[in-house]
């Protein structure tokens, strides 16, 4: 399990405990620790953590982020970073899953979070209570409580923890969500009411993935050069399972990683007119994927590197190119 030293995680590894007394046989539990090197404090609270785990009889390592930090986007990649080093204690270990203590508060903020960065349904699902990430499976056992109940459990239990002052660092996104929470409770969009649009709208984004899962079976095929599908069958598709579909076949066809939600979307507009247009050319890369329309079909295929299709670009054009001599321009 990740314990930061912070009120959540400190709740985690306290109840993990309980459990596993009350319920013996069950599986093996190890702590962990990421000290990212950005506080002063952070090292002696890592070592409260051990000395706490080293009281509930919990074996406990202390992971060390090293290496050069961001100017820009720390606490993402602080975050990338601690997943990593957790992943990689995980298989050390040979434990399968990773507990992680994500709050209904927490659920709230990421909403806020992604809604402000305008993601699409599958962003604003939030997190889920148990998923797999790299082969490990994420258990979110907290997320429909609210932190208020793991504070009283601390409490009761006499337990004291950390408090991380980047949570109320008005520089980053999410403490600035976070200070809005009592104005935005008062209008109704308190913790309990955004999970509970996280909660609908996973449901709505499963099935509307379960609606691309029958589409891709039935109308994609697999050819050498890449993945098709006809052209009119695409075009008859409900906007959004198109762009899904789409999105897949870039993905899979792509080199460059994840695809951006808007330039999907304007990739996905100008097909549907070439489609429209048809027989007019078409053809646009994406995240390392070529999207072509010709001969009624729309064709994604991997392509080419970006140097080697820039040289090919410019060969090109200069086989098309007059050329100035002495007499003048030759073709």
């Amino acid at each position: 399990m990740a314990v930061s030293g912070g009120p959540d995680s400190t709740a985690l590894m306290h109840l993990a405990a309980r459990w596993r007394d009350r319920a013996p046989g069950g599986p093996r539990l190890f702590a962990a620790t990421v000290d990212h090197g950005l506080r002063a404090a952070s090292a002696g609270e890592a070592e409260e953590v051990a000395r706490l785990a080293g009281a509930l009889k919990l074996p406990h390592r202390t992971l060390f982020w090293q290496g050069d930090k961001p100017d820009h986007g720390l606490q993402e990649a602080a975050r990338e970073a601690r997943y990593g080093l957790l992943a990689a204690e995980a298989r050390r270990v040979g434990a399968s899953a990773l507990a992680l203590a994500h709050t209904r508060d927490d659920q709230a903020e990421t909403v806020l979070f992604r809604m402000a960065r305008g993601s699409g349904l599958a962003g604003l699902a939030g997190m889920s209570a148990e998923t797999t990430r790299g082969g490990l499976v994420l258990l979110r056992p907290f997320l429909d409580l609210p932190k208020a109940r793991l504070l009283a459990t601390l409490d009761a239990a006499g337990l004291a923890y950390a408090n991380d002052p980047s949570n109320f660092d008005a520089r980053f996104a999410r403490p600035r969500l976070r200070a809005l929470a009592p104005a935005l409770a008062r209008e109704g969009l308190d913790a309990r009411s955004l999970s509970r649009l996280a909660r609908r709208v996973a449901r709505a984004d499963a099935a509307l993935e379960a609606a691309t899962d029958r589409a891709e079976a039935e109308l994609v095929t697999v050819q050498k050069s890449g993945r098709a599908i006809s052209g009119s069958a695409f075009a008859a598709l409900p906007d959004e399972i198109a762009l899904r579909l789409l999105g897949r076949l870039v993905a899979t066809q792509g080199r460059e990683g994840p695809v951006e939600l808007a330039k999907l979307e304007l990739l996905l507009e100008a097909v549907l007119a070439a489609l429209a247009l048809a027989p007019a050319p078409f053809r646009r890369t994406l995240a390392g994927a070529s999207v072509t329309v010709r001969k009624g079909q729309v064709l994604v295929s991997t392509a080419p590197p970006r140097r080697l299709a820039a040289r090919i670009a410019t060969n090109s054009s200069a086989e098309k190119a007059p050329v100035l001599g002495k007499s003048g321009p030759r073709t």
